[in-house]
């Protein structure tokens, strides 16, 4: 058998190029009716006055009354309404919709409606917060005490906005007694359990189907359960299929974004210039609702040490309410914010003390066998030096470094930087035991078709051709044997969401076990069902409450090399390129792995030196993507990107994580590339070319 990481055509490759794929919009469906949304005009306070026009024949309005069960999106926390009530929490918060056939009385009706507010002052600033998690490592604050001296930075991260491909979208449908929403979605059962509980229904009578989705990067995560729910009121009062599609405005200005944070580095230092321990606080703005924020601070919290083994910790983070547009997952979930700061840190360290980085650094480089931050252990073989000396090799790294940083002001200031970095695999602690008890089927039909049926979307990662793969070399079929479609929660298990780097090393390795009983007991020409259900390994220990043990099954680790050219005019950067070596396990398929690493890193650059979005009396200002830049094929160099071996026991062919690994690294490396550059600590990002200027005429 061939090895499976040999690539093969993507399976959908025809219907997306030719464009017979069928999106959310392209759908119609016979008498459907429109829906746009009504905002709340303003960010915090009380409506005290609704004012509707008489509306036409066929034409409603849907709000917080004509909700059958509960007004909250059942996420963790139940703080986010379906439809405002009374409480306004942030500008352009949902209050109704308007449903009819023609949109542009729909825009009429909408222009007419008028809301009367009890307006209090919001709150921008991180003083509320809603929540709070802190552990220790070792003697933890205890450490400080001996300590020669300390050292202290703080870090800034901003927004960062999805930009999916396709904007949000869903459309609601009934079938007698029965409600069917489809959508550009990426956790069917998210949505169907907040569906469950807002209409009030029995889960035989709610169904959800992911239409072909256009990118998600996290943001079709908890969103699309809002607009779900919004669109199956309506449906269940109408009695009609009802189409809700934001445009670009709208989804940039009210969907959730990357949580900004502030994150304070103290590191304790003795005689002989060891870090005895590190304390950290991570600062989060939840936006208006909590959401699935406690998740991402536990993610960044978790981050606190990077790549590096740290004996002593004390960490602590704080998520804030304020009344700006909610923030949520984004591709990495908490961890990007926390290994910008970690690795910058562990660099400003090294300057402090008169070392070289590398020597700092290689010296706290993590092993196996070593104690993670929360007290677990690597288990597994960690290659980071190998990975570390190939990435070097391919950028020319150690001669450019030592060139670099001698800068002509005439000329454009050259400049390269290195993030190391890692990504725990898989949910958090027993997440996958006590929440999600993933279930995956395979059903071989009487023409020994075998069709693959789980909860996993693909949203452009390629999922429905490595799944297939999977199947197929286990069972040794031609791949054109296997089937998988988009999940109709009518007809697949619950497998668990398509997030935190878990599909293909949790599901696909429940697909595999499958594949393997089936092909033990093969009856050709006969159907067959065979179903796999999550057992958590027994090494997983983990405390919710102390946050103390094995956090993560396994994790994936990556090196970038980013190198720029600062002008000393403009103090615009140019990237000139980059070079990246991944620990993924074992690649079901290399060149798609490809493309996740190089779309990956491009994401975390364009986060680290472009991406600018800001709130301004609580309105998001960049609402297009003419305003918030992000990169073209203009701006991307040669990508030079290699994958190391590294099999993981437990997952399918050795498979580890790697969607959000590959962006983690892209803003420490640019912004060390550019610190580089111009002989200045950075400190936040994105390093803007106003940031530049303010750092080199030290205002």
């Amino acid at each position: 058998m061939s090895d499976i990481s040999r690539s093969i055509n993507k399976v959908d490759n025809d219907e997306k190029i030719t464009g017979k794929a069928v999106y959310i919009d392209d759908i119609k469906l016979e008498n459907m009716l429109y829906a746009k949304t009504v905002r709340a005009e303003i960010t915090s306070g009380t409506i005290i006055g609704r004012h509707y026009p008489e509306m036409p024949t066929d034409y409603h309005i849907v709000d917080y009354l004509d909700i059958p069960g509960n007004n909250y999106v059942k996420i963790i926390f139940e703080d986010m309404p379906v439809f405002v009530k009374d409480k306004v929490g942030y500008y352009g918060e949902p209050i109704a919709l308007v449903v009819g056939p023609d949109k542009q009385v729909i825009l009429d009706i909408i222009s007419q409606i008028v809301f009367e507010y009890d307006a209090i002052a919001p709150i921008y600033d991180y003083v509320d917060s809603v929540i709070h998690y802190d552990y220790e490592k070792g003697v933890g604050e205890a450490v400080f005490e001996p300590a020669n001296r300390v050292i202290e930075y703080t870090y800034e991260t901003g927004y960062q906005e999805h930009v999916y491909i396709e904007p949000q979208g869903v459309i609601g449908d009934t079938d007698g007694d029965k409600i069917s929403v489809y959508g550009s979605i990426q956790c069917p059962y998210y949505v169907k359990n907040a569906l469950i509980n807002t209409l009030g229904m029995d889960e035989k009578k709610v169904r959800v189907v992911q239409t072909t989705t256009g990118g998600a990067f996290g943001g079709k995560e908890e969103f699309p359960s809002l607009i779900a729910c919004q669109v199956a009121v309506a449906v269940k009062k109408i009695g009609k299929p009802i189409k809700l599609i934001y445009n670009r405005v709208e989804d940039m200005a009210y969907t959730t974004k990357r949580h900004p944070s502030t994150i304070r580095m103290e590191a304790a230092i003795d005689e002989q210039n060891n870090i005895l321990g590190f304390r950290a606080h991570v600062s989060l703005d939840g936006g208006a609702n909590i959401g699935l924020s406690s998740v991402v601070l536990q993610r960044a919290m978790i981050a606190a040490t990077g790549v590096y083994n740290i004996n002593n910790l004390a960490i602590s983070g704080d998520v804030y309410r304020t009344n700006t547009v909610p923030t949520g997952a984004f591709r990495g979930f908490g961890a990007p914010q926390m290994i910008f700061a970690v690795e910058m840190f562990i660099h400003h360290i090294a300057k402090e003390l008169g070392i070289d980085p590398l020597i700092l650094r290689n010296k706290y480089m993590a092993k196996q066998g070593d104690s993670t931050s929360t007290s677990g252990h690597f288990r597994d073989p960690i290659i980071m030096k190998d990975m570390i000396a190939r990435a070097k090799e391919l950028a020319d790294y150690d001669h450019k470094i030592k060139l670099y940083g001698e800068h002509m002001p005439t000329k454009d200031m050259p400049g390269i930087g290195m993030s190391w970095f890692l990504h725990g695999c898989g949910f958090t602690g027993s997440g996958e035991q006590k929440h999600i008890k993933a279930v995956v089927r395979l059903h071989k039909d009487v023409g020994d078709i075998v069709t693959v049926l789980v909860a996993a979307v693909d949203m452009g990662q390629g999922i429905k051709t490595t799944m297939r793969k999977l199947v197929a070399h286990v069972l040794e079929l031609p791949i054109e044997q296997v089937i998988m479609h988009n999940p109709d929660t009518d007809l697949v298990p619950d497998s668990g969401p398509t997030v935190a780097s878990r599909t293909l090393m949790i599901v696909g390795a429940l697909v595999s076990q499958a594949a393997e009983k089936l092909k033990e007991n093969w009856l050709a020409g006969k159907e067959q069902i065979f179903e796999e259900k999550y057992k958590q390994p027994k090494y997983i220990q983990w405390d919710e409450e102390s946050f103390q043990g094995n956090a993560y099954p396994g994790y994936s680790w990556g090196v970038n090399i980013v190198e720029v050219a600062v002008s000393p005019v403009t103090y615009e950067v140019t990237l000139k390129g980059t070079w990246s070596v991944y620990d993924v396990g074992k690649a079901i398929d290399e060149r798609i792995i490809m493309g996740q690493a190089d779309g990956g890193l491009l994401q975390g650059i364009s986060y680290g030196m472009l991406e600018v979005m800001e709130n301004k009396d609580g309105m998001v200002q960049q609402k297009t993507v003419t305003d918030y830049i992000i990169p073209t094929a203009s701006d991307t160099v040669n990508m030079i990107t290699e994958l190391m071996d590294n099999p993981f026991e437990l997952g399918p062919f050795g498979a580890k994580g790697a969607g959000e690994l590959t962006l983690i690294g892209g803003a420490p490396a640019v912004a060390l590339a550019i610190e580089n550059a111009i002989g200045k600590s950075v400190t936040k990002i994105p390093v803007t070319p106003e940031y530049i200027m303010s750092l080199i005429e030290g205002e």
